[in-house]
């Protein structure tokens, strides 16, 4: 959503100390933060990749005229948005522009109305472009200090306590929804501890066949013949001073539990497997999605497992749980699906920002990660953009008025009142606009239904 704090400032550039009054009061009496500027060479010399604001520009200037000064501004940051101010015969100059990446012009006179409702939608765009940059310099940021991501008291309350027990020999049970980022942590207690330089050993509980759970956990039997690759050696003695992590332990057969058991008790390999008697020095670390309580009390889980694991519980927080860490996560995703397709890091729009926000992600950090790159790759929004980039100028301009109307319909959930003050403009425009798209304002009300 949009961030509130950041101010967007307006700055009108034209020589015509007339026409710039004229423009500049539009803005102040729409309680716009504007500011007049005589020559653009004055206004270029503040101009970096942090500023913040947008510019209307007349394009006949002495010195330093619009067109230079538009392409000087993109050599600075690309995503500044300009507005030009044009006369009839400078218009297929601008119309140029357009593709160098001008977010747009009006003809003189100015459509006051009009340049007023397209500079919100500059102020908007270029609020979104710093909050972007802001989020992936901030997930850079958190990624250097540590995995776990995310700036909220519970990831630091978490990440502290990772750190606290990491060093110690205690065994842990991690507990939390899928995909809540139990693996990464179990990882980083292996590789905080003093066992980080041996074996960590992951077995998957869940995706272990029942009649090779055994050999698969304790190793060969004896008087078998093993082709195993690990030479009969079972999960567990591969994690011989390291760490054995039992993810999904929840899943694993009630039998194999009770096989663990002693096992854990002792730190020794016990009953018929080729090394038996074997003494153990490792850190078991287990995980799951369920309450293992509620299995205990329902017959499903081995009491004496539980309180064998349970000596320290860990419980990782669900992402609905830490929504301001979404968008941080988010760019991180974002900046990694952009290497790991080659892609360009694209715009977030409005949109996007409140899915961020307000959807519930039950399939939290995965889930979150798979629309990072679905954004990256916009594989839709692409053959959309494609289609308007083969229209005419009046066409692309009325099919992105009407996109940007529906655009409002659907973040109020059709609330003619709220998409008005958002458009900007007033209530008969935005009917008449409504009318001549032949938008049906009733199919965006059902969505709330």
């Amino acid at each position: 959503m949009k961030n509130p704090e950041l101010k967007i400032h307006v700055y009108v550039v034209d020589d015509d100390a007339v026409l710039l009054s004229a423009i500049v009061q539009a803005f102040e009496l729409e309680d716009f933060d504007v500011t007049p500027i005589s020559e653009a060479k004055r206004l270029l010399a503040e101009i970096d990749e942090h500023f913040a604001a947008v510019i209307v520009t007349d394009v006949r200037m002495p010195k330093m005229d619009g067109i230079t000064f538009f392409k000087a501004i993109k050599e600075i940051d690309p995503e500044i948005p300009v507005i030009f101010l044009t006369g009839h015969a400078d218009a297929p100059m601008v119309l140029s522009t357009l593709h160098d990446g001008a977010f747009d012009f009006f003809s003189k006179p100015v459509d006051t109305e009009h340049l007023l409702a397209t500079t919100r939608r500059a102020i908007d765009t270029r609020r979104l472009v710093l909050e972007n940059r802001e989020l992936k310099a901030r997930a850079k940021k958190a990624l250097a200090g540590s995995e776990l991501i995310g700036e909220s008291p519970t990831m630091d309350h978490l990440r502290s306590t990772v750190h606290q027990i990491a060093k110690s020999e205690v065994d842990v049970l991690l507990e939390g929804e899928t995909s809540t980022g139990k693996d990464l942590v179990a990882h980083m207690l292996h590789q905080l501890s003093e066992r980080a330089s041996n074996n960590f050993v992951a077995v998957n509980c869940s995706a272990l066949p029942e009649r090779m759970a055994e050999s698969e956990l304790f190793g060969a039997i004896q008087n078998l013949k093993s082709h195993d690759r690990n030479g009969g050696v079972g999960k567990i003695e591969q994690s011989h001073k390291g760490t054995l992590f039992l993810d999904e332990i929840d899943s694993l057969p009630l039998n194999i539990q009770g096989q663990l058991v002693p096992v854990l008790e002792s730190r020794k390999m016990l009953g018929m497997s080729v090394t038996g008697g074997k003494k153990l020095s490792l850190r078991v670390i287990a995980s799951t999605s369920k309450d293992l309580l509620m299995g205990v009390e329902q017959g499903e889980f081995r009491a004496d497992l539980y309180y064998l694991l349970s000596t320290v519980r860990l419980r990782l927080p669900s992402l609905r749980n830490r929504r301001d860490d979404i968008p941080l996560l988010f760019a991180h995703f974002v900046s990694l699906a952009t290497q790991k397709f080659s892609k360009k890091t694209p715009r977030m729009n409005l949109i996007t920002q409140q899915r961020l926000i307000e959807y519930e992600w039950p399939g939290n950090v995965r889930e979150l990660k798979n629309y990072a790159d679905s954004i990256v790759l916009g594989i839709e929004e692409q053959n959309v953009l494609n289609t308007v980039e083969q229209l005419s100028l009046p066409d692309r301009v009325e099919k992105f008025e009407a996109n940007t109307i529906c655009s409002a319909l659907e973040q109020t959930n059709g609330d003619v009142r709220s998409t008005i003050k958002q458009l900007g403009i007033p209530r008969k425009t935005f009917y008449d606009k409504v009318t001549r798209h032949k938008i049906n304002i009733n199919k965006y009300r059902k969505q709330v239904d």
